[in-house]
């Protein structure tokens, strides 16, 4: 096999990473619908990948008025191929779309000459779509799938048929299990992941990789206990507030954590909720509507911040002036904010339903709970806010532990790796074929 190598003569060595949903953008807006945590994984993914030497296309769909290109640097950038009319498109609703994403894609290339060495892509719309052109272009393919749809369907609430028809879980597990089975190797972000992959849709062991997302080391980083007083006191938070920030997504269980509230009243009688929820758009707007007509029932709606849209710049510096941050999340597959407030020396309380508390040790790096449990969940909010020397170790030892094991450079060292291990798969598949 010949190692794809950064320091060999001639053009530098080319990654095509597929993100087909949502706004993905050079310097993308946070916070819109389908633009969180994934977008903020494959730019900074790339970033590296390019500071170690490899040429980058980020491809995903263009609509609305975007750009063709976002120009990142020499050799990186963001690629959009119109596809599917030129409104947003749910993730959800890809399904329809997709095939029309790869023969316009493969038609950039008639002499079928491949550019890239490998293709990396995210999330199952990508991935169903990168194996197809990985098929007909005939080259490696490492798909990263971000969430799974059975792990997804099993956690979500309401009518079964409601839900079926909103989200199409049986065409996504379906495309996932094709998608799984026939790329050359997955990237899952969680030992729950492996796990899943193996009993829920049959992949070997030996076909799948785990490496957790990162952080932007630089950037979240601790202040001192006077810096973190003072941005406390610009943002208006209290000794005893707790935060979260996100989508305005079912999933990330901002119901729950309200459901919480009353309990760890109880115990902490100051405490209060600040939630940076959502973009501030019309449907964002009627869910938080929702979420606050469940706190006035429950007596806490006065308690309960509604913060909007925090602007992606001020992102460390909120986690800094939280005394608490919160993940209660009825299913995540990650759980990227949490790690990036640990960075930031903030005490954290996660959600058992994902992969973060396999990760920690409880009570040393973050503590953990199930947000559908209101007393336990709350229980554990209380320790934090009440115990100094719990909270401090949290603090420090949650802050060494995210930055040590979660910087992106390590994170593209060990993902390239797994891409080198692909294409010698493919070539190796290749020459056992029949002559």
């Amino acid at each position: 096999m010949t190692t794809m190598s950064a320091t060999s003569p001639g053009p530098l060595p080319r990654i095509l990473m597929l993100s087909l949903h949502g706004h993905v953008a050079a310097e993308p807006e946070l916070g819109l619908p389908d633009t969180g945590g994934q977008v903020v994984f494959v730019l900074e993914l790339a970033k590296q990948f390019r500071a170690l030497g490899y040429a980058i296309d980020i491809v995903t769909r263009r609509f609305e008025n975007q750009p063709e290109f976002d120009d990142m640097g020499q050799d990186l950038r963001v690629w959009r191929i119109p596809f599917g009319g030129p409104d947003f498109i749910r993730k959800e609703d890809m399904h329809d779309y997709l095939d029309e994403f790869v023969l316009r894609f493969c038609e950039m290339f008639p002499d079928r000459r491949f550019p890239y060495e490998v293709i990396n892509s995210h999330y199952w719309d990508a991935g169903y779509a990168g194996q197809k052109i990985a098929e007909e272009m005939n080259v490696a393919h490492v798909h990263t799938p971000h969430s799974l749809g059975t792990w997804k369907r099993q956690d979500m609430q309401g009518d079964p048929q409601q839900v079926e028809s909103n989200y199409r879980f049986e065409e996504r597990i379906r495309k996932e299990f094709l998608t799984y089975r026939r790329c050359d190797y997955i990237i899952a972000t969680t030992n729950q992941q492996v796990e899943i992959l193996n009993q829920e849709y049959d992949v070997p062991a030996e076909h799948v990789a785990m490496i957790p997302p990162g952080i932007a080391e630089g950037r979240y980083t601790p202040v001192t206990t006077n810096q973190a007083s003072a941005l406390r006191r610009r943002f208006k938070f209290r000794k005893h507030d707790v935060y979260t920030v996100g989508r305005a997504a079912a999933n990330k269980g901002y119901d729950l954590l309200i459901r919480a509230l009353p309990e760890l009243r109880e115990m902490v009688p100051d405490a209060r909720l600040q939630l940076a929820v959502g973009a501030n758009s019309k449907a964002d707007e009627r869910k938080i509507e929702k979420w606050s007509a469940l706190a006035a029932e429950l007596g806490v709606a006065e308690h309960v911040n509604w913060l909007g849209h925090v602007a992606d710049d001020e992102m460390a510096d909120y986690y800094r002036a939280a005394p608490v941050f919160a993940l209660p999340s009825r299913y995540e597959p990650f759980g990227m904010t949490a790690v990036e407030a640990m960075a930031c020396g903030t005490p954290c309380v996660v959600t058992v339903h994902g992969g973060l508390e396999e990760m920690f040790d409880f009570g040393s790096h973050a503590l953990f709970a199930d947000p559908k449990r209101p007393r336990e969940y709350a229980v554990m909010l209380s320790m934090a806010l009440r115990y100094p020397a719990l909270h401090k170790r949290l603090s420090i030892a949650g802050a060494r532990f995210a930055r040590r094991m979660f910087g992106w450079r390590g994170i593209a060292r060990r993902t390239l790796v797994v891409l080198d291990r692909a294409r010698g798969i493919h070539e190796r598949d290749l020459t056992e074929l029949p002559a």
